[in-house]
């Protein structure tokens, strides 16, 4: 496991530039922050840059804890749409547990349609997505020598990827602490009781973590 001091002084010139910019893109959304065209140009880590974003959020500060509140959110919120006892529900449950494979996209759609917003916690098999990556990477090769064919590979490729990715039943969390988790970081106003209001001790580490599992690649 990365530590905490590795993550923050990783450089930011380490990471690919359309990688972070998606990241940062979320990271406005959840947090109601927008940044200007070079802001983030001078600085030099991750470190760095979670503490810049801190400094951007504006909000009452209050020090109730941010990844509870969206446990009793979740935890409501599928008790409510899934017709499951609260009392069965505690932090280390078990999502498959809850969304059972079988019907899970459409047990999902639920619980995000009560939520108000997508969880994102679906994915395709891991050997789909490795083969469709291939795929889409060999025919960039295939470019250089059949155009023609490398833009088909790429199209059906691509078209493959993202019909996977509407259609998988794999899960991308375990349990309920980390779906709870996962929900802290993509959507903090809106898990917090008074959205109008920020924790600023833990948002440094609700960023680090987020950049750590998203650019998981790169540490």
């Amino acid at each position: 496991m990365t530590s905490n001091t590795t993550l923050q002084n990783f450089k930011l010139k380490n990471i690919p530039t359309e990688d972070l910019e998606d990241v940062l893109a979320e990271v406005e959304s959840s947090f109601g922050v927008q940044f200007e065209s070079g802001e983030l140009l001078h600085i030099g880590n991750l470190g760095e840059l979670c503490k810049v974003i801190a400094a951007k959020i504006d909000g009452i500060d209050s020090e109730d804890c941010s990844s509870q509140q969206a446990f009793y959110k979740l935890r409501n919120a599928i008790s409510t749409s899934l017709q499951i006892d609260i009392k069965e529900m505690a932090p280390n449950t078990a999502l498959e547990a809850l969304l059972p494979k079988k019907n899970r996209r459409g047990l999902t759609k639920k619980l995000e349609d009560t939520l108000g917003f997508e969880l994102r916690i679906l994915r395709p098999p891991n050997w789909v997505y490795l083969v469709l990556v291939g795929s889409i990477i060999a025919s960039f090769a295939v470019l250089f020598v059949q155009p023609m064919f490398g833009l088909i590979g790429l199209a059906f490729s691509s078209i493959g990827l993202y019909i996977a990715n509407k259609t998988g039943r794999e899960l991308k969390v375990q349990t309920l602490r980390q779906v709870a988790e996962k929900m802290t970081r993509e959507h903090y106003r809106e898990i917090r009781r008074n959205p109008h209001t920020i924790n600023r001790k833990e948002i440094e580490c609700i960023l680090l973590d987020w950049f750590s599992s998203e650019l998981v690649f790169a540490f």
